[in-house]
C-alpha cells in the first residue's frame, strides 16, 4: 500500500530541514557575504555568490541529533594574474577576512580542499563558502587547493539538470532523494556515499519513455520511490566494478574521486536490499502489515499525520504496483 498521507506527514515532520532553519541558513549566509563583500581589500574582488548543492536542489534534510545541518554557497571573483602559481590565495583571502572579524574569528573555522568553513554554535550548523572564478574561456572553475589547480564545475547547470529530471517524475524525484538521504544518514544505510553521488544516480533512471506504457509511472511518492530505486538497482546490478560518474551537467568532471571500489560495492548491496524492502511494503495488501514494513524501512517517522481525518485503515492509501496511476476509491467518504 502507497499510504501517500503518511508519506507526507513522513516527509514534512521528519525528513525536511523546517523552513525557520532554512531562513536562518539564508539569512547567515547574506550575513557572511556581505562581510565578504564589504571587506576593504577583498571586497573589490568579489563578484557574487551563488548557492550550491542540496540546498538550492531542495534535497537538504534535517541533520542527525548532535549533527549539524550544512550548506555550500559558492562566492565568484575576480580571477587575479598575480595568483596564478598560488591558487590556494583565493581561499585565503576569504579564511583571512573570516579569522579577524567577529563573532566568525571565534567560531570553528578553517580551510578545506575547496572551501572556508565556519561552523555555528553547539554544532547546529555547517557553511562551507567555495571561491570560484569564471575564466576567460567563460566557464566556472573553482580551487582544488591539495593539487594547487582548476577543477571545472557548473553549479547552476546540475541544478537545471535536477529541475527537469524532477518535472520528468511529477515533482517527486526530490522528494525521493530525500528519502534515500534520511536511510543513508537517519538509518545508517550506505554510509560513505556521497550526496552528488546519490543524487546523481537516481536522478539519471527518470526518464520520458518510462512513462510511455505507464503513465502513472511517477504518479505519486511511494510509486515514484518504489520506480526510481528499482530502476537504480537494476543499472547497479549490472555494474560489479565502480562506473564512472559524470557530472550531468555537462561540465566534463568526473565525481569518481568521490568514492572507492568498496565504498560502491557496499552502496550496490544496500540499494539492492531496500529496493526488495520498498517493493514488499508497496506491494502488501493489509493496511497494519504494510505500515510496520514501511516502519520497519523508515522507523517511527512514518505515521499518519495527527490532525488528518484520512489517517484510518480506510482513507485512499492505494495497493500496489496496479493502484499506481489509478484513483483509489474512498471509502471513508474524506480525502486521502
Amino acid at each position: 500500500m502507497k499510504h501517500i498521507d503518511y508519506f507526507k506527514n513522513f516527509l514534512e515532520n521528519t525528513v525536511n530541514l523546517s523552513k525557520f532553519k532554512l531562513q536562518l541558513l539564508s539569512e547567515r549566509v547574506d550575513s557572511i557575504y556581505d562581510l565578504l563583500k564589504d571587506d576593504e581589500e577583498l571586497g573589490p574582488l568579489i563578484k557574487t555568490k551563488i548557492p550550491q548543492g542540496s540546498w538550492p536542489q531542495k534535497t537538504i534534510i534535517n541533520p542527525q541529533n548532535g549533527k549539524p545541518f550544512d550548506a555550500d554557497f559558492m562566492v565568484q571573483m575576480v580571477e587575479d594574474p598575480d595568483w596564478a602559481d598560488d591558487l590556494k590565495k583565493y581561499g585565503d583571502a576569504i579564511y583571512k577576512v573570516l579569522h579577524k572579524t567577529s563573532p566568525y574569528k571565534d567560531m570553528p573555522h578553517g580551510r578545506k580542499c575547496r572551501c572556508v568553513y565556519i561552523t555555528y554554535a553547539n554544532n547546529a550548523m555547517h557553511v562551507d563558502v567555495v571561491p570560484f572564478v569564471v575564466r576567460a574561456d567563460g566557464k566556472q572553475w573553482i580551487i582544488n587547493r591539495d593539487a594547487n589547480d582548476w577543477e571545472r564545475t557548473d553549479t547552476d547547470g546540475f541544478t537545471t539538470w535536477m529541475k527537469t529530471r524532477d518535472a520528468i517524475a511529477g515533482r517527486h524525484l526530490r522528494e525521493v532523494i530525500r528519502i534515500m538521504k534520511f536511510l543513508r544518514d537517519h538509518k545508517n544505510s550506505f554510509t560513505g556515499t556521497k550526496s552528488i553521488l546519490l543524487t546523481t544516480l537516481l536522478g539519471e533512471q527518470v526518464e520520458d519513455w518510462r512513462k510511455i506504457s505507464d503513465a502513472g509511472y511517477y504518479a505519486d511518492l511511494p510509486t515514484a520511490l518504489l520506480h526510481i530505486v528499482s530502476d537504480l538497482d537494476v543499472w547497479l546490478q549490472a555494474r560489479p566494478i565502480k562506473p564512472v560518474i559524470m557530472d550531468p551537467s555537462g561540465s566534463g568532471t568526473s565525481f569518481d574521486h568521490r568514492w572507492t571500489q568498496e565504498t560502491y560495492t557496499y552502496f550496490r548491496g544496500r540499494i539492492h536490499a531496500h529496493a526488495a524492502e520498498i517493493k514488499d511494503a508497496y506491494d502488501e495488501t493489509d493496511f497494519d502489515d504494510s505500515v510496520k514494513k514501511w516502519q520497519d524501512l523508515f522507523g517511527d517517522g512514518f505515521k499518519a499525520p495527527k490532525s488528518s481525518t484520512s489517517s484510518g485503515k480506510y482513507s485512499t492509501v492505494g495497493t500496489g504496483a496496479g493502484a499506481a496511476g489509478a484513483a483509489s476509491v474512498n471509502l471513508s467518504g474524506r480525502a486521502g
